[in-house]
């Protein structure tokens, strides 16, 4: 697949209505190739104004358009087609995640893989949506429950998976008879406008998805606030989501807010540490490290913390950085100029602080490196809990030694955070496993194995990583709300 085969079937304008339409102000913005600097596109700049252009329509189609009347298999079909359509086209969407955020092209396709069979998943859900009855005191009365489509839903999503974000955000709304408006990221809008295309062409009629791009301190702050939306879903930094929190308070719109992370993964020293090392690597560098459950701080048993370090490291200089276009790489460039100051930023700090980098802790140049945004993969010794680097989410291919010697300090030092996203361990103990999935604080733990993910299985964090889940039926429920319906039989 061509880039400019690709290109050529994302739109550049907003889908409001089942129109494709320019912003209401003209306005525009760039889209480039991380890799190269290139521009990619030039994008409709929607404002807030646009975003009530495109409420409306959600709300139309909701209350008075076909939708309503559409039946749970009615649903399903459309979403069986919507899968199919996106298998036919896998490759030009996979192109398009990497050109826009630039990740190895093997990697979006994998994605997109995936992403076919969570559209599949949700083709089934929509068919298992329920109700109770219930048994009144009252003989004479009849009472029963009813799920209802919470209604208009927003989403804001981020630029490290903008397709998957799209389908993530997507699939329960129309699973569930809801309507949606989508804010993507500015980095990376392509691969949303492109499967707007295609939710079209599965039949899914005008003004239930709806797509503005545009700036997320404009658009996505209107979309935040607005009084027509009833539920909003949010996956982006926590400090986005406390302004998302406070914008929501106007009309008290239901939230789901996948944040930050600064996850623990922990290696005891009876694990497989040759495998341990392997995923260890994958967990924090995968994607580049822009991944918010991303294994960042490895807590490692203090007798095998020397080699541990090092294997990581090697496995590391192992992984190819380049262009995700190039199907032999591994790791491709950080999104923007910004991330990339951010995460040198982060490298100076810990260096100040004592952090030595056993492996990468340098902007990469020279060659087609000067014209893209790549760092390599950094594994720092000499860490220590309180610096920030082990503090705060870097969204970079950087990760923290942090040695440990027995079970109950590093359960208090791993919980030691704000956040709870993600946590591993590696461990042939199954009671120590046991013992530290449930004493771990995390939404999610993965024993001897990391980032593993089902459509069936809830994913989403505690604490300042969020609330609300995705994937499984507890995502359908968070687009429901139950009614009690009472009926006098006398």
């Amino acid at each position: 697949m061509t880039p400019a085969v690709a290109l050529a079937a994302a739109p550049r304008q907003l889908l409001i209505g089942g129109r494709w339409e320019d912003a209401a102000a003209g306005g525009t913005f760039e889209s480039r190739n991380p890799a190269t600097g290139d521009l990619l596109a030039t994008l409709a700049e929607g404002r807030a104004e646009d975003i009530d252009r495109a409420v409306a329509a959600a709300r139309a189609a909701f209350e008075g358009g076909p939708w309503p009347r559409f039946s749970p298999s009615d649903r399903q079909r459309v979403l069986l087609r919507l899968a199919d359509l996106l298998e036919r086209d896998a490759e030009i969407f996979a192109t398009l995640d990497t050109l826009d955020m630039g990740a190895p092209i093997r990697r979006t396709r994998g994605g997109v893989a995936m992403l076919v069979d969570l559209l599949r998943y949700y083709a089934g859900m929509a068919r298992s949506i329920q109700g109770e009855t219930a048994t009144p005191s009252d003989p004479a009365m009849f009472a029963c429950t009813v799920r209802e489509p919470v209604g208009v839903c927003g989403a804001i999503i981020p630029w490290n998976g903008p397709l998957w974000a799209t389908v993530l955000k997507l699939g329960p709304v129309l699973a569930t008879g809801c309507t949606l408006v989508l804010k993507p990221a500015e980095d990376a809008s392509l691969a949303p406008l492109a499967f707007g295309r295609l939710v079209e062409e599965a039949g899914v009629p005008p003004g239930v998805f709806n797509i503005v791009t545009g700036l997320g301190r404009v658009a996505g702050a209107a979309l935040a606030a607005h009084a027509g939306v009833d539920k909003l879903a949010f996956t982006g930094s926590d400090a986005t989501g406390r302004t998302i929190v406070a914008a929501s308070a106007g009309n008290l719109k239901r939230l789901s807010l996948e944040l930050g992370g600064k996850s623990p993964h922990i290696v005891f020293a009876d694990a497989d540490i040759e495998k341990a090392a392997a995923t260890a690597a994958i967990a924090a560098f995968g994607n580049t490290g822009q991944v918010c459950s991303a294994g960042t701080r490895l807590f490692v048993a203090r007798a095998t913390e020397a080699d541990f370090a090092q294997a990581v490291a090697a496995a590391g200089a192992k992984l190819k950085i380049g262009n995700g276009l190039d199907e032999t790489t591994d790791l491709g460039p950080l999104v923007s100029a910004r991330q990339l100051e951010r995460v040198c930023g982060h490298m100076d700090d810990a260096r100040a602080a004592g952090a030595t980098p056993l492996s990468g802790g340098a902007r990469l140049g020279g060659g087609d490196y000067d014209a893209g945004f790549f760092f390599p993969p950094t594994v720092l010794a000499g860490a220590t809990d309180t610096m920030r680097a082990v503090r705060e989410e870097i969204f970079g291919p950087v990760v923290a030694i942090l040695p440990f010697d027995d079970e109950a300090e590093v359960i208090a030092r791993a919980n030691d955070t704000p956040y709870g996203l993600g946590a591993g361990l590696w461990t042939r103990d199954i009671g120590r496993a046991h013992r530290l999935g449930r004493a771990l604080q995390a939404g999610s733990v993965w024993v001897n194995c990391y980032n593993a993910i089902d459509p069936a299985v809830p994913s989403g964090g505690i604490k300042t990583s969020g609330f609300g889940r995705e994937y499984g039926p507890n995502h359908l429920e968070e687009h429901l709300q139950v009614k009690s319906l009472w009926i006098a039989t006398d």
